[in-house]
């Protein structure tokens, strides 16, 4: 994920990998900004909305297939965890896949500590 200068990432608000945010741009609380997905220079996704694709386009959440017609293509279980996409649309067959990569993941983390 890359954050160019002076952007604003509000609290609650996701940048997957692969991301780009463009200077100036603003991602309000909530916002998402999908795996390999855009958002320019002065860009903004409102509070809970998702920007999808490069460039990004901006939806509210209740879009959700027009959401998934662009985020199909962009290759989520690729970007995020090395496994080429089903020819189905559907993830489940590569569940267990994913979910051991997570644990792995995640389990990098088991003897991290709060600094304060």
């Amino acid at each position: 994920m890359v954050v160019e200068d002076n952007a604003f990432i509000a609290t609650g608000a996701s940048a997957f990998p692969g991301a780009r945010i463009g200077t100036r741009a603003e991602v309000r609380i909530n916002g998402v900004v999908h795996v390999n997905t855009f958002l320019p220079p002065d860009g903004l996704v409102p509070i809970g909305w998702v920007a999808v694709g490069d460039p990004a386009q901006v939806f509210p959440p209740s879009e959700h297939d027009r959401i998934w017609a662009i985020q199909r293509d962009l290759d989520f279980p690729g970007t995020v965890f090395g496994i080429p996409r089903p020819e189905k649309d559907s993830l489940q067959s590569l569940q267990p896949e994913i979910t051991r990569r997570y644990a792995e993941l995640f389990g990098r983390h088991r003897e991290d500590s709060v600094c304060g």
